[in-house]
């Protein structure tokens, strides 16, 4: 049973417990213990994740797989945006998995969580960055519909890295209304 719930305040030591196991798990072979550590104390410590979680212009969600926790999606819309988009964007700045929960189908529903709360809220499109260098998720979102559409600039630490910035439309579709006289 798969299950996406929405992180609130109280859920802050959580957040930070899944924030900081997929991120080592995700980027540790390929980065510095100091950079790393340097990155984890920094994004990852309770004061900045409450004041993430209380922003009314992100959110947070959990994704639960038999009651026990795979992963998490954070999202921004609006002025929450870590790049100016356009006000008809959504950006996902955090989608992780656990690495026992990879390759299980389960990226899907939380891309598609993005997705529902980006019509929610009105925006008709989707973006992210992601780490030049990471294959696998790059692959992945190709395969959500994802395309390319600039860079910048990520600080593991002090190590300058590039994240590709890659963007999806939404389409909604339109309902036929059809002529009772026809």
């Amino acid at each position: 049973m798969v299950e996406i719930n929405k992180c609130e305040l109280k859920d802050v030591d959580t957040l930070q417990e899944i924030s900081i196991e997929t991120f080592r798990e995700t980027f540790q072979e390929q980065n510095t213990p100091e950079h790393m550590n340097d990155y984890l104390e920094n994004a990852y410590n309770p004061k900045k994740l409450e004041q993430e979680i209380s922003n009314p212009y992100s959110f947070f969600y959990f994704l639960y797989v038999n009651l026990k926790i795979a992963g998490y999606l954070k999202v921004n819309i609006d002025s929450a945006q870590t790049e100016v988009m356009g006000n008809d964007t959504l950006e996902i700045e955090r989608i992780y998995l656990k690495k026992d929960f990879q390759e299980l189908g389960l990226g899907t529903y939380l891309i598609n969580k993005a997705e529902a709360v980006a019509r929610e809220k009105n925006k008709s499109k989707i973006w992210l960055g992601v780490w030049e260098k990471n294959e696998k998720a790059l692959i992945f979102y190709q395969k959500k519909g994802f395309s390319r559409v600039g860079q910048h600039s990520f600080f593991m630490g002090n190590d300058e890295q590039t994240d590709l910035i890659m963007l999806k439309k939404l389409y909604n579709p339109v309902p036929i209304v059809q002529n009772v006289n026809d």
